[in-house]
C-alpha cells in the first residue's frame, strides 16, 4: 500500500436531513442533526485532518447496478404520491416515503459515490459518509427496515464497474443483520461480505450457516451474537472475522456499514460497545487496509492501496450516534481520542 497525505472526508447531502418519516419513528430527522453537531464540535481538534466534500451525483445507471427498474420506479412513485397528498407513504410498517425521501436516498448514495472515487484517486486518504435514510436492508427489489437505496451495495458495483476495485470487503457491525447486502452479494466471489449482528433479532436473517452460494461459496461470514455480548467478546469476533475477510476477499477497497445501533443503550439494539469501541473497530479496519497489497494498481499514483470508507447505517439515540460518528472519523484519521 502506498501512503496518501489526503485528509479524512466528511460528506452529507443537504436533501439527506429532509428525509420525513416523523418525529416518533426511530430514523426521524434528528438523527443527521446531532450527528453533524458532534462532527462540527470536533473539527476543532481534528485540524484540517478531516474536512468536508460536497456530493457529486448519482445516475439511473450507477443505481441499476444493484436496484431494478420496477424497484427504482415504484420509489420515485412513492415519493411522487406523498408529494401530492402532502402525507408520507408507508411501504411496509417501518417504511417510510415522504416527498423528500428519493432525493435523500439518492443524494446519499450519490455523497458515498463521491467518497469512494476521492478516495482511490488519492484526493481523500478515507472518508465517512452520513447517509440517511440507511440502506443495508434493501435489497435489489425491495425496501425495508427503514431503508430504501443499498448505498453500500450501489458503491461496490460502482468500484468495480468503473475499474477501481476489483475485490470488495463490506464490513457491516450495524446491530441489525444486512439481509439486503447479502441478498445482492450472495453469489458474488467478488465482493466479501462480512456482518457481525445481534441474534436473534430483526430482519431474522445472517445465521453462521449463511455463507453464500455458486461463485460467492465462502464470501459471506455472519457472526451472530446474543444481546448483551461483552465488549472484550465482541472485539475479539470482529478481530477474528476481519482477519478471515481480508484473507479470502484480499480486497483492493473495504466498505463499512457503520450501524450505531451497536452501542449501549441505543433503543433498537442490546449490544454494549461505546464510542471508544467504535474508535478501536475503525482503526483496526485501516490497519487491516494497510496490511493488503489489494489487486490491482491504484488508479492514481499517491492513492492508498486499499480504500477505507464508512457510511451511517443505524443509530437510534441521536447525540450517542454523534459521539460514535466523531470516534469513527476520528479512527479513520488515525487520531486519539481525548
Amino acid at each position: 500500500m502506498t501512503d496518501s497525505a489526503g485528509p479524512v472526508g466528511f460528506l452529507l447531502h443537504p436533501e439527506a436531513p429532509l428525509h420525513d418519516t416523523g418525529w416518533g419513528h426511530p430514523e426521524h430527522q434528528g438523527r443527521l442533526r446531532a450527528l453533524a453537531s458532534a462532527v462540527g464540535r470536533d473539527l476543532l481538534a481534528l485540524h484540517e485532518r478531516v474536512v468536508q466534500v460536497e456530493p457529486g451525483k448519482v445516475t439511473e445507471e450507477d443505481l441499476l447496478g444493484v436496484h431494478t427498474p420496477e424497484y427504482l420506479a415504484l420509489l420515485r412513485t412513492a415519493a411522487e404520491r406523498a408529494e401530492t397528498e402532502g402525507a408520507p407513504v408507508r411501504l411496509d410498517a417501518d417504511t417510510i416515503v415522504s416527498a423528500a425521501s428519493w432525493g435523500a436516498a439518492t443524494g446519499s448514495t450519490a455523497a458515498l459515490l463521491t467518497a469512494v472515487g476521492q478516495v482511490a484517486d488519492g484526493t481523500l486518504s478515507s472518508a465517512f459518509v452520513a447517509a440517511r435514510p440507511p440502506g443495508h436492508h434493501a435489497t435489489p427489489d425491495r425496501a425495508m427496515g427503514f431503508c430504501l437505496i443499498n448505498h453500500v451495495a450501489v458503491a461496490a458495483r460502482w468500484l468495480q464497474e468503473t475499474g477501481r476495485a476489483e475485490r470488495v470487503l463490506i464490513v457491516d457491525w450495524d446491530v441489525h443483520h444486512g439481509n439486503g447486502t447479502q441478498d445482492t452479494f450472495y453469489d458474488d466471489g467478488t465482493v466479501f461480505y462480512l456482518s457481525l449482528h445481534q441474534s436473534p433479532h430483526y430482519p431474522g436473517t445472517g445465521a453462521a450457516s449463511e455463507t453464500g452460494v455458486g461463485e460467492g461459496a465462502g464470501w459471506t461470514l455472519n457472526v451472530p451474537l446474543p444481546s448483551g455480548t461483552s465488549v472484550a467478546e465482541y472485539s475479539q469476533h470482529f478481530s477474528d472475522a476481519l482477519s478471515q475477510g481480508l484473507e479470502t476477499c484480499r480486497p483492493d477497497f473495504i466498505l463499512i456499514s457503520a450501524g450505531f445501533d451497536v452501542m449501549a443503550g441505543d433503543p433498537l439494539g442490546g449490544m454494549l460497545l461505546e464510542p471508544e469501541d467504535l474508535h478501536t473497530l475503525a482503526c483496526e479496519v485501516m490497519a487491516g487496509a494497510a496490511s493488503e497489497p489489494g489487486a490491482r494498481e491504484p488508479v492514481a499514483e499517491d492513492a492508498p492501496g486499499v480504500g477505507v470508507v464508512a457510511t451511517l447505517e443505524g443509530g437510534y439515540d441521536p447525540a450517542r450516534t454523534g459521539l460514535g460518528a466523531a470516534a469513527v472519523l476520528r479512527g479513520l484519521a488515525g487520531i486519539d481520542l481525548d
